[in-house]
């Protein structure tokens, strides 16, 4: 995959892979991951699109200094001009976790067209069922915006998000995920920067239900794919169940016997849904 440099007005920068031809279709990780995330469907769906996958502010090698605000609206602005400029004014999207988080309020707020939508697990409108991220590094989190301690608090994050943690976050066992975490976790040692623009994203991060949306489902013109795991502890199937019902031009599948990295659990399947809904 082609690394390339997205540059946006306030001078956050995004580094993006491409992969394949076709139309574009844009991908969007979850929090505390990468672009990788995505690594075991590319094979399967290269053939059929131009695969474009950014890593998200503070994770991969995009964005990662502490003078950007790490608001949800903020990163909803940033990654609007990515999928336009990378993609075209009316993109194929989708995301996971936070990545469909952030996409879904840069459309329900106009700022966003897709063509098409693709959500796979994330909260939606729901509270958070319980976070992924281990107890001792949401913990640190506050203590890293103190000067002195963000140093500390970036080792810290490091042992306290291991990876041996990416094998729970898949209903398969899949050993791959270890490489995922490793990767994700590289740059975190010692990066004063990073841990202090973390601690601000986990701040502003909304914490609560985003009741909101539950008024805004039925406004999305934009034709919906919910593509679920039933077996993912974070983000239980009512709520796309629940979307589902609102959303005016929806669908939802389920992949059978996928965890929270869908991808890496059943990247076939993942494919051919994404395949299916966006051609």
């Amino acid at each position: 995959m082609k690394l390339r440099l997205y540059h946006h007005r306030d001078g956050a920068r995004i580094a993006y892979r491409e992969a394949g031809v076709g139309p574009s279709l844009c991908l969007v990780h979850s929090a505390a991951l990468s672009h990788r995330e995505f690594a075991p469907a590319v094979e399967h769906l290269a053939d059929r699109f131009r695969l474009v996958l950014p890593d998200l502010p503070l994770h991969g090698d995009s964005e990662d200094r502490p003078r950007h605000p790490y608001t949800l609206d903020w990163l909803a602005e940033v990654m609007t001009a990515f999928c336009r400029e990378t993609c075209g004014p009316h993109p194929l999207v989708g995301g996971h976790g936070a990545g469909a988080e952030i996409l879904l309020r840069a459309v329900v707020t106009g700022q966003l067209s897709p063509a098409r939508l693709v959500l796979m697990p994330n909260r939606l409108h729901r509270p958070p069922r319980r976070s992924r991220l281990p107890v001792p590094l949401r913990a640190i989190a506050p203590a890293a915006a103190l000067p002195g301690l963000d140093r500390i608090a970036s080792h810290a994050a490091r042992l306290a998000y291991r990876p041996e943690q990416g094998m729970k976050l898949t209903a398969r066992g899949n050993p791959a995920a270890r490489d995922l975490l490793r990767h994700a976790t590289d740059d975190i040692g010692g990066n004063a920067n990073l841990a202090r623009s973390w601690s601000r994203w986990v701040r502003r991060w909304p914490a609560g239900a985003q009741t909101q949306l539950l008024e805004a489902y039925p406004r999305l013109e934009a034709p919906v794919l919910l593509l679920w795991a039933d077996r993912d502890p974070y983000h239980p199937l009512a709520g796309a169940e629940e979307a589902l019902d609102l959303l005016p031009d929806a669908q939802l599948r389920v992949l059978p016997g996928t965890g929270f990295l869908i991808a890496y659990d059943d990247p076939v399947g993942v494919a051919r849904e994404l395949t299916a809904f966006c051609l």
